[in-house]
């Protein structure tokens, strides 16, 4: 690391009888080409007991304002300049760089999976001395982007989260931002999809990149091929999880309410039904799965339309009969 020093201010004011001199300093700014700027307080440095009133305690014999020296880590840590006194006994150790190098929490936009970020403020509490990651795995500044693949075999963050040092890369929600989604659906409306619920039984590697690339740009896939092992299918199947045919696990339903001016308002249950029946029984054979508008009289019932197409005497008590059961009177 190699710095830059901005020297003392010094103005002098002079008396008749006497001459004084009145020293004035400021902060000194070092320019590192890979770690940022580094503030040296002055302040900080000239009350304390050891140099209270004595500037010569680092000038000349550490700095030589004279001269323009550049000294690196490595020079410190044999004694120079910073090093002389920053030892962990005199003063804290030079491995607690952040003191007076500044960090700052990172964010990484990752096209696939959104903003990830990279907290220096967590990493230091449980891990202080920043040679463990600079510069054995990260340069002290820009560096080059890994991929996941990479990361796995060692590289980058994959250096200690590995699942023995750290957790390990395939818990991907300690760094990928998930959340909940919401899928208008026309047919049956709103259809939520919780990331949340299916990482408590299964791994991101599971879905990703296998069947969904990990973005909102995947292709939208109908039930007839979800039947067919495409999307959602390949694990609801009935063996790994419950199959796509039961419906009301996805899709929300409601009970519904017919008001009926002669006989009285009837209601049709989705719950008691789908407790005998799937939904491909009714939907879309008998009724399309979204709110039918067209009322259906008893007497087109009972030619087997609509309720009458269950409801004929053998699948389903006759709607002929037992009226009071639909109709609330």
């Amino acid at each position: 690391m190699k710095c830059h020093l901005i020297f003392f201010i010094i103005s002098v004011s002079l008396s008749f009888q006497n001459v004084a001199y009145a020293v004035t300093v400021r902060d000194a700014v070092f320019s590192t080409r890979q770690a940022g700027k580094v503030v040296f307080k002055h302040d900080d440095h000239i009350y304390m007991k050891e140099t209270i009133n004595n500037c010569r305690a680092c000038h000349d014999v550490l700095f030589d304002l004279k001269k323009k020296k550049k000294y690196s880590m490595a020079d410190m840590e044999k004694g120079r300049s910073c090093g002389a006194c920053h030892t962990g006994t005199k003063a804290f150790a030079l491995k607690e760089c952040v003191r007076c190098h500044r960090t700052k929490e990172i964010t990484y936009n990752v096209r696939a999976t959104g903003p990830t970020e990279f907290s220096h403020r967590s990493h230091l509490v449980s891990s202080p001395n920043c040679t463990v990651c600079h510069p054995a795995v990260f340069a002290a500044g820009a560096n080059k982007r890994f991929t996941m693949a990479a990361m796995e075999k060692g590289k980058s963050c994959g250096a200690c989260h590995n699942g023995t040092k750290a957790f390990g890369l395939s818990n991907c929600v300690k760094c990928h931002p998930v959340k909940e989604i919401t899928f208008a659906v026309k047919e049956t409306g709103p259809t939520q999809f919780s990331h949340k619920t299916h990482l408590a039984v299964t791994t991101c590697a599971a879905c990703h990149p296998k069947l969904y690339i990990p973005n909102q740009k995947n292709r939208r896939v109908g039930m007839a091929a979800m039947e067919k092992g495409k999307s959602c299918g390949a694990c609801h199947n009935s063996k790994q999880a419950f199959s796509v045919k039961e419906c009301s696990r996805c899709h929300p339903t409601q009970e519904l309410n017919y008001k009926d001016t002669g006989a009285g308002a009837v209601v049709f249950s989705h719950r008691s039904h789908t407790g005998l029946y799937s939904c491909s029984d009714c939907h879309t054979k008998l009724f399309k799965t979204t709110g039918n508008r067209v009322k259906v009289s008893m007497q087109v019932m009972e030619a087997g339309k609509s309720c009458g197409g269950c409801h004929d005497g053998k699948t389903a008590f006759d709607v002929k009969e037992k009226c009071d059961s639909c109709h609330k009177m």
